[in-house]
């Protein structure tokens, strides 16, 4: 496993102290799962099991049926 030195502001780092201590990881574990997360390109598991949890949502059409016409748009030059 590879290692990387990093800097943070001392306010940085009593926060990300705080929250590794709260789920019980070690700061190196809690800064690892934290850059992964962020680097993930798929949706997380609870909102791909959302989709579609709502069968009678309103269509996009439905929604925007009451609010009559658009108003002309500024042209950008």
């Amino acid at each position: 496993m590879a290692q990387i030195t990093i800097y943070l502001p001392d306010e940085v780092e009593v926060r990300v102290r705080k929250a590794a201590k709260a789920r019980r990881q070690s700061v190196s574990r809690w800064i690892a799962q934290q850059i992964t997360n962020d680097l993930q390109s798929t949706w997380p598991p609870g909102v791909v099991e959302a989709a579609g949890a709502l069968p009678d949502f309103p269509d996009l059409r439905d929604i925007r049926a009451g609010y009559g016409k658009d108003s002309q748009r500024e042209r950008i030059r």
